[in-house]
């Protein structure tokens, strides 16, 4: 089955840190797909966070952030990152991760929440 499965999400305090995974099946990444991160806090759109290219280099990140988060990937294990430091209330949001490529892929989502 071909999908993409989002886990390390979380109830954090402000100033914590998280680091979520995004695990494909059914199908490789490596050298094919740009990986991604969004979210999607409660009634807003769904905002895009970060990019990595299929090779790895060249990541792109959202102002809000920059200097904050890490997207990384590792396409031995079909698995792309996002390490979130000095993370803020308004980082509360759902997380989805994205391949595009031959496909657009989506995965269901991993909630994270930042509060005291």
């Amino acid at each position: 089955q071909v999908q993409l499965v989002e886990s390390g999400g979380g109830l954090v305090q402000p100033g914590g840190s998280l680091r979520l995974s995004c695990a494909a099946s059914g199908f490789t990444f490596s050298g094919i797909y740009i990986m991604s991160w969004h979210r999607q806090a409660p009634g807003k759109e769904r905002e895009l966070v970060a990019t990595i290219s299929t090779s790895g280099s060249s990541p792109t990140y959202a102002d809000s952030v920059k200097g904050r988060f890490t997207i990384s990937r590792d396409n031995a294990k079909n698995t792309v990152y996002l390490q979130m430091n000095s993370l803020k209330p308004d980082d509360t949001a759902v997380y989805y991760c994205k391949a595009t490529g031959l496909r657009v892929l989506w995965g269901q989502g991993t909630q994270v929440t930042v509060s005291s």
